[in-house]
């Protein structure tokens, strides 16, 4: 958010809240290879061919046994669990998850509408992902400039202009 009396942007911090969308459709990339029993698997990861033991978090089976999550949705994760009591999403093999999701970050920065509503996400260095389409035209025309070199100025360039046009932005 711009302060407009200091001249400032306000960025704010952002915690996972666990929605689960970043597991949303990982059951296309990961498939259950072998399932040894007593909740070990081997599982694939079907773009690399990487291959991973994993095994239930003893804490988590049960929450691992409600397979309902795949009604809601169909391509989650082998592995994703929403706990029903409390509406936040779980990897119920958490400790032995592959290392593509140890390493996976849900966003640069997330961007919010004037409504707190999700508008967009900076994903990787420099991808903007958002159907908003006024937030897209921002960026094409304002943001996203390639010859610029140096991460910093672009990511406080971007801040700048989308909070400048009523976009909060949250890291």
């Amino acid at each position: 958010m711009h302060n407009l009396l200091s001249g400032k942007v306000d960025v704010l911090s952002f915690e996972c809240n666990q929605c689960g969308e970043c597991c949303s459709h990982l059951g296309l990339v990961h498939t259950i290879e072998v399932d040894y029993g007593n909740y070990h698997f081997l599982i694939r990861n079907v773009y690399t061919g990487e291959r991973t033991n994993v095994t239930v978090d003893p804490e988590k089976i049960s929450l691992y046994n409600d397979t309902g999550i795949f009604s809601e949705r169909p391509e989650t994760c082998p592995f994703f669990r929403t706990d029903k009591r409390t509406d936040k999403g779980y990897c119920t093999v958490h400790h032995t998850r592959p290392d593509i999701c140890r390493d996976y970050g849900c966003w640069r920065f997330l961007i919010l509408d004037s409504q707190g509503r999700r508008a967009g996400r900076i994903m990787g260095q420099r991808h903007l992902a958002s159907e908003d389409h006024v937030l897209s035209r921002l960026f094409e025309v304002q943001v996203n400039h390639p010859a610029e070199s140096d991460d910093n100025a672009w990511d406080d360039r971007m801040v700048r202009v989308v909070t400048g046009a009523g976009y909060l932005v949250r890291t």
